[in-house]
C-alpha cells in the first residue's frame, strides 16, 4: 500500500510539473504574439500551432481567449507590482526619507514600462475589443498603487504632509477614495494620490509611445523632476 502511495504521489507531481511547464509555455507564446500583432489578435488556435499542439489540447489549460488574456494581465500587473514592492522596500531598509522612496517607487515603475512595452500596453494602453477584465484582476492591478499609498501614509504617520488644497465640491468624492481605498490618510491626499497616479502612467506612457520624440531629449532628468514634482504635490516633505 504504502508503495502504491508513493507511486501516485509521484504521477501526481510529473503532472503537476508538466502542466506547470506547458501552461508556461503557453503563456511565453502568447507574449511573443502580443509583441508581433497586439492583444487585440491574440489567437488561441494561433498560440497552440506555434506550439505544436492542437487547439482542443490548449483549451484544457485556458478555455478561451479571455482566459489566457486575464492569466497574462495578471502575470503583468503582479510582475511590475514586485518590482515597486521591491524598489520601496530597498529604499526603507536603506533609510530613505519618503520623497526618496517615492522617487524609488516612481523609478521602478518606469524601469519594468521600458524592459517590458508590450506588457505594459496590455495592462495600461488601449482596452483590448470585446475582453472584460475579471475580478481577479483587481488585486494585481492595485499593488503599484498600493506602494505609493503606504509611502505616504507612512509619512503622515511620522513627520506629517502638507495637505494639498481641496475644492468643497471635492470633498465627497475625496471621502470616498479614502473609505475605500486609503483609511487613516486625509482626504485631500487621498485625491492628490489619484491625480499623481493618473499622471504617473500618463508621463510613462507618453515616453513609451512616442508622444515625447522631438519634445524631451533628457527623459532620465525630465522623469526624475515630474516624479519630484507629483511627490510635492501630495504632501511629501521635501526632506
Amino acid at each position: 500500500m504504502y508503495a502504491t502511495l508513493i507511486r501516485m504521489s509521484t504521477v501526481r507531481g510529473a503532472r503537476e510539473r508538466a502542466r506547470i511547464e506547458v501552461t508556461a509555455a503557453i503563456k511565453d507564446e502568447a507574449r511573443r504574439r502580443l509583441a508581433e500583432e497586439g492583444a487585440a489578435k491574440l489567437s488561441l488556435r494561433a498560440v497552440a500551432r506555434e506550439l505544436g499542439m492542437v487547439s482542443s489540447a490548449l483549451y484544457r489549460y485556458f478555455p478561451s481567449r479571455d482566459d489566457l488574456l486575464t492569466a497574462l494581465i495578471i502575470d503583468a500587473y503582479d510582475s511590475v507590482g514586485a518590482a515597486t514592492e521591491a524598489a520601496g522596500a530597498a529604499a526603507l531598509a536603506a533609510g530613505a526619507p519618503p520623497r526618496a522612496r517615492w522617487a524609488a517607487v516612481c523609478g521602478a515603475f518606469r524601469s519594468w514600462a521600458l524592459a517590458h512595452p508590450h506588457e505594459y500596453a496590455l495592462i495600461y494602453g488601449s482596452p483590448v475589443p470585446g475582453y472584460s477584465a475579471p475580478q481577479d484582476t483587481v488585486g494585481p492591478a492595485s499593488r503599484v498603487a498600493n506602494v505609493l499609498i503606504g509611502v505616504v501614509r507612512s509619512a503622515h504617520e511620522g513627520r506629517g504632509l502638507a495637505l494639498p488644497p481641496l475644492p468643497a465640491e471635492l470633498r465627497p468624492e475625496a471621502e470616498r477614495m479614502t473609505s475605500d481605498f486609503a483609511l487613516e490618510l486625509p482626504p485631500a491626499v487621498t485625491a492628490a494620490l489619484v491625480a499623481a497616479w493618473a499622471q504617473l502612467v500618463g508621463l510613462v506612457s507618453f515616453e513609451l509611445f512616442g508622444q515625447f520624440n522631438r519634445v524631451v531629449e533628457d527623459r532620465d532628468a525630465f522623469f526624475a523632476h515630474s516624479a519630484d514634482q507629483l511627490a510635492h504635490a501630495v504632501g511629501l516633505p521635501a526632506l
